[in-house]
């Protein structure tokens, strides 16, 4: 009994190590009668593996073949990489090869502008008025040249003024025929102004919501059935208005495609005051060569609330805004035949409705 326990814990052992030595065996056959890989040259292809063993003429010529295709390959891999970094460096010379394509400059938004002061501890209106209109009858600068209907008479008396000083680029745009001209008004009947830049080469579009058609080719001028606002409508309510249509001015920009207008002209009916403050947050005026506004104080206009001394304060608000975007006034005309009216009273005996015109002096030529 002894002995059949003896002789069965020996054939166990035998058989345990007879196992362990043949996983050895088997372990040592695969990777030895393998290469080991080539060691990687910085910048060059993977170079394919090869049996041990294995030396027939036909595996060499396979094997050459393989190595001379990931050769060619690996060249076209670095020509690619360095016309990459060429561009790269193509798009901003100026930066190190090492740094990363600069990305584009996004503006902040805005949802406030910034109140001016109170034009004194009291915020009476007649403080405030005086304040308002004082800025809007004084031109901060001085055009040489004017061009519009008084001065189409030899004189600068009409309402509806550009500036073609050579120190701005308006004049010079005109002659290389790269002059862009947006009109925005409701009913306008005369377009004096918008024939003579026409005329003298520049391209013309009259916004009147009016209109019976959408588009329509007058002359040398586009009309559109379109209007500016501050803010886009509301698609549910569009669909039910046939004949108008009204968008934000960015918004008329990108749908037309256009980057830049040198002259905007503006008369809004009271709408102005909104769309200017649009105009402002969203940085459009950067997009802008010459403001010609006509302002109506006669009531705050849409969607302007506050008691009166803090309606003038906004306005006025507004207005340095505007002068902070690098807007100088260099005309100004108010209409004689205008009631004087301000926010329904007689103040100062200020007219209701003031025409004004801003150069942006960093549109230089």
């Amino acid at each position: 009994m002894g002995r059949e326990r003896l002789t069965r814990g020996f054939l166990l052992r035998l058989g345990i190590l007879l196992t362990a030595l043949y996983v050895c065996v088997r372990v040592y056959l695969e990777t030895d009668w393998r290469e080991a890989p080539a060691p990687l040259g910085l910048g060059h292809p993977t170079q394919p593996i090869q049996n041990r063993g294995q030396g027939s003429r036909t595996k060499q010529v396979s094997v050459e073949a393989e190595k001379q295709d990931m050769s060619v390959k690996g060249r076209i891999s670095y020509v690619r990489t360095v016309q990459k970094e060429s561009t790269l460096r193509k798009t901003d010379a100026s930066l190190p090869s090492c740094c990363p394509p600069p990305r584009p400059h996004r503006k902040t938004l805005r949802w406030h502008i910034t109140l001016e002061p109170w034009a004194s501890e009291g915020h009476s209106l007649e403080d405030e008025a005086k304040r308002f209109l004082n800025y809007i009858t004084t031109p901060q600068l001085l055009c040489s040249l004017v061009a519009g209907e008084g001065a189409a008479q030899g004189g600068s008396k009409g309402p509806w003024t550009v500036c073609l000083d050579s120190k701005y680029s308006l004049t010079h745009r005109i002659q290389r025929q790269h002059c862009r001209v947006y009109s925005f008004g409701l009913g306008v009947d005369d377009r004096s102004l918008e024939r003579s830049l026409a005329r003298s080469g520049c391209e013309v579009h009259c916004f009147d919501p009016s209109l019976k058609l959408p588009h329509l080719q007058q002359g040398e001028m586009w009309l559109h059935r379109l209007s500016v606002d501050w803010r886009d409508p509301n698609p549910a309510i569009v669909a039910q208005r046939q004949y108008t249509n009204t968008k934000k001015l960015a918004t008329i920009l990108n749908d037309f495609g256009h980057r830049q207008v040198d002259v905007l002209k503006a008369d809004m009916e009271s709408a102005e005051w909104k769309i200017l403050e649009n105009l402002i947050l969203e940085g459009v005026l950067d997009s802008v060569g010459q403001l010609l506004l006509e302002l109506h104080l006669h009531w705050a206009g849409f969607e302007v609330g506050g008691d009166d001394p803090s309606v003038v304060r906004y306005w006025f608000s507004l207005l340095k805004e505007l002068e902070r975007a690098n807007f100088h006034l260099f005309h100004v005309y108010s209409d004689p035949a205008k009631p004087h009216l301000f926010l329904h009273k007689n103040v100062l005996n200020a007219s209701s409705a003031y025409t004004l015109s801003w150069v942006n002096t960093e549109w230089k030529s």
